[in-house]
């Protein structure tokens, strides 16, 4: 059988790829066709993530190109998972990361399980839709830039401007006892 999946990146603009690739093929197949798709000169890594249940994209297991555990041949990585393992009619979501420091990060979604066409090869680009962007987007879904969000919230404190009267006026910390230190 033939899965066609469609790998849609994480951007505001819509940016996805559909590939067909074979059930049997394994997890590290579906890496370096998504790698390909996207152009991507596929010196990175990458993971795939397993989601919880089929309604949401919350991430459960890891499943690493490379085995980074402790105890070598411990972790199972994508070589050891072939595509019907893990997606079917029941399970078709997965989330994939490439590149930890980028953070290009894909929502796969299982769209059709077809018979194998005579005459073709698999892995298979079927359609694309718009172009990389130079940057992966830093939208918080996973690992985004979260330096310019307010990380308080609606956190109030009860303080208002009077209350930092205190500070005003005179820097010289006299008023503190500091003027007998002597750090000579």
């Amino acid at each position: 059988m033939v899965y066609k999946f469609r790998a849609i990146l994480d951007a505001e603009e819509d940016i996805f790829r559909d590939i067909a690739i074979l059930e049997d093929d394994t997890l590290e197949d579906l890496h370096n066709a998504i790698v390909n798709a996207f152009g991507f000169d596929g010196t990175e890594t990458g993971s795939f993530f397993t989601c919880e249940d089929d309604w949401t994209w919350n991430e459960e297991d890891e499943i690493p190109l490379f085995d980074t555990g402790d105890v070598p041949g411990e972790m199972r990585t994508m070589v050891d998972f072939k595509i019907n393992d893990l997606l079917h009619r029941d399970n078709t979501k997965m989330v994939y990361v490439y590149d930890f420091f980028s953070m290009w990060t894909f929502f796969l979604e299982l769209a059709a399980i077809e018979e194998k066409e005579d005459g073709e090869s698999y892995p298979a680009l079927l359609f694309s839709h718009g172009e990389l962007p130079e940057e992966a987007a830093s939208s918080g879904f996973r690992g985004g830039d979260l330096s310019n969000d307010d990380i308080y919230g609606d956190f109030e404190d009860d303080l208002d401007e009077d209350d930092m009267d205190m500070f005003d006026g005179d820097d010289s910390f006299e008023d503190f006892g500091y003027e007998d230190n002597n750090w000579n």
